[in-house]
C-alpha cells in the first residue's frame, strides 16, 4: 500500500520515546497529523509543543488522515493500538515488544501481513555505520567461521531503589523487564550482524530490589544467558539495569576463525577487528568502507553520530519502504516475533533452569 506526497504521521505517546519518533518522522520528510498522548490533558499540552492537533481518543487516532501510526506508549497497550491502526490500513511503527507475549505478537504480524501494510519495529542499533561494517566484513568472510560470540547490554538507570515507574509493573511492561527491554536489542544486533540464528538457551534472572518505592518487584533487573545457534555456535550474553556507571552499553564480539570484530555502543564511531597478528581500530568514514557504512555515515570522520542519527535512518527506510523501496536491514515486525521468541525462552528457562528451545 504505497502513498504518494509526503506521508502524515500520527504518534501516540508523549514521552522521549515519541519525541525521537517525531524528530526522525520530520527529518524523513513527513507531516505531523496529530498526536494521541495518555490523557487529554496530556495530548493538548503535547499538542500545543510540537504545535500540531491533539487526538482526542483511539477512534479519532483511527479515523484521522494519518498514512503511518507510531506507537511510543507502554507495553500493555502496544496491542489494542497496532491492531487497530492495522484494520484501519495504516502503515504502522510500534516500539517493541509488539505485544506482552508471544501470541499477541504473532497475531500483530499476521494482521499486518494480511493487510498489506509496512509494520517496524525500532531495533534501530542495526543503523550504526561501523555496524553495518562489521556485518559486510562477516558477509565478505573477512571473520571466517563464528566460533564464539560473547557480549553484554548493561545500563544503570535502575541503580536506585526508588527507580520504579511503569516499566516494573509487569501489568503493564510484561513479565519480563531488563531482557525483554535491552536484551532483546543485543539478540536482534547480534543475529542480524553475525548471520547465526540462536535456536537454545540456558537462562538465569536476578532481582537486585525485591521492594521499589514500597511496591513489590517481580520483574528481572538483571538476566545472564547462554546461547547455541543452529550451526553449533556459543554465545554469551549479561543483561543488566542496575550496572553502576554503564549508561547504554551494548556490546558484543564475534570470534572468527581467521578474526574477531567488537562494536561497543557508548563508543559507536569506531569498530575494533582483531587477527592473530595483532589488532586495529577502525572509524567511521563516509568515504572509505562497505557500502552501507557510507550510506548511513550523513557526517565527516570525526564529528560523531550516535542514537538519534541511527533512530533517524530507520525512520526514513520505512518510509522509503512504504514508498516500495527494500531498504538492506530494515527491522519489520517479523523481526519483534523473532524477539519476543527468544524473551518467551528466556522466561521458560528462569523458571525451568534447563535449556529451552527458541520455538
Amino acid at each position: 500500500m504505497r502513498v504518494s506526497g509526503p506521508l502524515r504521521v500520527a504518534i501516540v505517546g508523549a514521552g522521549m520515546a515519541a519525541d525521537l519518533h517525531r524528530r526522525g518522522a520530520l527529518l524523513a520528510g513527513a507531516r505531523i497529523v496529530g498526536v494521541l498522548g495518555s490523557s487529554p490533558d496530556r495530548s493538548a499540552q503535547t499538542a500545543a509543543r510540537w504545535s500540531v492537533p491533539a487526538l482526542a481518543d483511539l477512534e479519532a487516532l483511527v479515523a484521522s488522515d494519518a498514512d503511518v501510526v507510531h506507537i511510543a506508549t507502554p507495553n500493555s497497550t502496544h496491542a489494542p493500538y497496532t491492531l487497530a491502526a492495522i484494520e484501519a490500513g495504516k502503515h504502522v511503527v510500534c516500539e517493541k515488544p509488539l505485544g506482552m507475549n508471544l501470541a499477541e505478537a504473532i497475531a500483530l504480524e499476521r494482521a499486518a501481513t494480511a493487510a498489506g501494510v509496512v509494520a517496524t519495529v525500532p531495533f534501530v542499533y542495526r543503523y550504526h555505520p561501523m555496524v553495518r561494517e562489521i556485518r559486510a566484513r562477516r558477509q565478505t568472510g573477512e571473520l571466517g567461521e563464528l566460533v564464539l560470540v560473547h557480549g553484554s547490554y548493561l545500563q544503570d538507570w535502575m541503580l536506585d531503589v526508588a527507580t520504579r515507574g511503569w516499566r516494573v509493573d509487569p501489568l503493564l511492561g510484561g513479565e519480563s523487564r531488563a531482557f525483554a527491554d535491552i536484551g532483546s536489542h543485543w539478540c536482534d544486533l547480534v543475529e542480524w550482524v553475525g548471520g547465526q540464528r540462536f535456536e537454545a538457551l540456558t537462562a538465569q534472572v536476578a532481582i537486585a530490589y525485591h521492594d521499589r518505592a514500597a511496591a513489590p518487584v517481580t520483574t528481572e533487573d538483571s538476566a545472564m544467558l547462554l546461547l547455541r545457534t543452529t550451526a553449533g555456535v556459543l554465545a554469551s550474553c549479561t543483561v543488566s539495569q542496575v550496572a553502576a556507571g554503564r549508561k547504554n552499553r551494548l556490546w558484543f564480539e564475534l570470534d572468527g576463525t581467521r578474526a574477531s570484530a567488537v562494536f561497543d555502543q557508548e563508543n559507536p564511531e569506531t569498530a575494533w577487528f582483531g587477527d592473530a597478528d595483532g589488532a586495529r581500530v577502525l572509524a567511521r568514514d563516509p568515504v572509505r568502507g562497505s557500502a552501507e557504512q557510507r550510506r548511513l555515515s550523513h557526517l565527516p570522520a570525526g564529528h560523531a553520530q550516535g542514537y538519534a542519527q541511527c533512530f533517524e535512518a530507520f525512520a526514513a527506510d520505512t518510509y522509503a519502504a512504504i514508498g516500495g523501496a527494500s531498504p538492506a536491514g530494515l527491522p519489520t515486525f517479523a523481526d519483534g516475533v523473532r524477539s519476543a521468541r527468544i524473551v518467551d525462552a528466556v522466561l521458560r528457562s528462569a523458571r525451568s533452569t534447563e535449556w529451552e528451545a527458541i520455538v
